[in-house]
C-alpha cells in the first residue's frame, strides 16, 4: 500500500493537472494527493493512478480541490459515485457532476474533480472555468452500462454506486460477501438504495463474464448465505435474488420474497435468450423419389423441347408460304452449289415445296 502511495504521489508530482489559476482565483498551495484508510482501498480497486490536491485563493474565499486520475473513465466512474453523497444536487458542471453547498464532485473521463468551499452553488461559473481548463488533460471512454439495469422507481436519488472491489462492496452492502462474488473473476457491481413498504433496502446488482458464471455462483452463495429462505438456521440475515442471464439480483432489507419480488420484477437486461425459435427440419428423399422426379423432369424437357421445335419449324414454313422469297430463304441472298449430277437446275423454294410441279 505505501508503495502504492509513493508511486501515485511520484507520478502527480511529474505532471501537474490543476492549473495556477482560473476565473480569479489564484494557487496557493499545491501537493501530491492519496487517499488514506478505507478511501485508499476503494480507489486501489477502482484503478487510482495518480492524484493532486491544490488550494486555491480569491479574496477571502479559498477552496481546497483534489484530483483524482484513476487508470480509465470506468473506473473514474466509480470513484466518482463512491465519494457521491445523497444530499449533493445534479449539477451543471458537466455530463456527470454534483453539488452541495460546501462540496463539488465533476467527473471528466478518468479525471474526477472534488472541490469543498462555501457557498459553491453560487459560484459555478468559477467551477465551470476550472473543469474547463482539467477538460483537455482527460482521457475519454466507455462508462459501465450496468448503472442502467437499476430500476427508477423508489429509487433514493445519488444512492447508486459502481463497484469494482470486495472491499468497497462491504462498505456500502449489509451483507460482507467480499471477494465470493468473484470481483477477481471479472464481476462488476452496482448498488443502490431503495423505499420498500416504507422501509429502505438495499439492492445488488452484480454482472458476470457469462450465464453460466453467474447461475454457478448463484448456487454458490446459496450454501453460503440465506439467500430465497436456502438458509433455516437464521443466524444470516434473508437475501432474496434472481438470476437474468448474466446478471445477479440480490435485495437486503425486504421483510418478504413478495416484498422484494416488486423491486427485483423491475430488473431487465435488455436481452432476451430463447430456446423456443422456429426450426426447419431438412430430410433426405428416398431413391424411389429422386428416380420418379428425375424421369418426370426429364420428360417435361424433351416435351419442352419438342414443342418449341414444332412451333419454330411451323412459324417458320407458315410464313414461307404466305409470304415467299420474302422473308425467309429469299433467292437473293441464298446460294447453292450445284454438282451438275442432273439437267434440272435447283431452285431454293424446291427445299419448301414452293415451286411449280414440272409439267410432263
Amino acid at each position: 500500500m505505501v508503495v502504492a502511495v509513493l508511486a501515485a504521489m511520484t507520478a502527480a508530482a511529474a505532471g501537474s493537472i490543476l492549473p495556477a489559476s482560473f476565473s480569479g482565483w489564484a494557487q496557493a498551495t499545491a501537493t501530491p494527493f492519496a487517499p488514506s484508510g478505507a478511501s485508499m482501498s476503494a480507489a486501489s480497486e477502482y484503478g487510482f493512478a495518480s492524484g493532486e490536491q491544490a488550494a486555491y485563493t480569491h479574496g477571502r474565499d479559498r477552496l481546497e480541490v483534489v484530483l483524482y486520475r484513476m487508470n480509465d473513465a470506468s473506473g473514474a466512474y466509480g470513484q466518482y459515485s463512491y465519494l457521491r453523497t445523497p444530499d449533493m444536487a445534479r449539477a451543471d458542471l458537466g455530463e456527470h457532476s454534483a453539488i452541495s453547498d460546501t462540496r463539488a464532485l465533476v467527473l471528466e473521463g478518468n479525471l474526477v474533480l472534488d472541490v469543498r468551499g462555501s457557498s459553491l452553488e453560487k459560484s459555478e461559473t468559477d467551477l465551470k472555468a476550472l473543469v474547463a481548463r482539467i477538460r483537455p488533460h482527460a482521457e475519454a471512454g466507455m462508462l459501465p452500462a450496468l448503472m442502467t439495469d437499476l430500476p427508477a422507481k423508489n429509487r433514493i436519488e445519488r444512492t447508486d454506486h459502481y463497484v469494482l472491489g470486495p472491499t468497497t462492496l462491504n462498505q456500502l452492502f449489509p451483507v460482507a460477501f467480499g471477494e465470493k462474488l468473484g470481483f477477481s473473476q471479472g464481476a462488476e457491481a452496482e448498488v443502490a438504495s431503495y423505499r420498500l413498504a416504507g422501509r429502505e433496502a438495499t439492492l445488488l446488482l452484480v454482472d458476470y463474464p457469462t450465464p453460466q458464471a453467474a447461475s454457478s455462483k448463484l448456487k454458490e452463495l446459496e450454501q453460503q448465505y440465506d439467500v430465497n429462505d436456502s438458509q433455516t438456521n437464521g443466524n444470516r440475515p434473508p437475501l432474496y435474488a434472481k438470476r437474468t442471464l448474466t446478471l445477479l439480483s440480490f435485495v437486503a432489507g425486504a421483510k418478504s420474497q413478495a416484498e422484494a419480488d416488486t423491486l427485483l420484477s423491475q430488473i431487465q437486461t435488455g436481452e432476451q435468450i430463447t430456446w423456443n425459435e422456429p426450426s426447419f427440419a431438412f430430410t433426405q428423399p428416398s431413391i424411389g423419389t429422386i428416380v420418379v422426379g428425375t424421369i418426370i423432369g426429364t420428360g417435361i424437357i424433351c416435351m419442352f423441347a419438342l414443342i418449341s421445335g414444332l412451333a419454330f419449324g411451323g412459324v417458320r414454313i407458315v410464313v414461307k408460304r404466305m409470304l415467299p422469297d420474302k422473308v425467309f430463304d429469299r433467292s437473293d441472298q441464298m446460294q447453292i452449289l450445284q454438282l451438275g449430277l442432273s439437267s434440272k437446275p435447283i431452285k431454293a423454294e424446291d427445299f419448301y415445296g414452293l415451286g411449280s410441279p414440272e409439267k410432263g
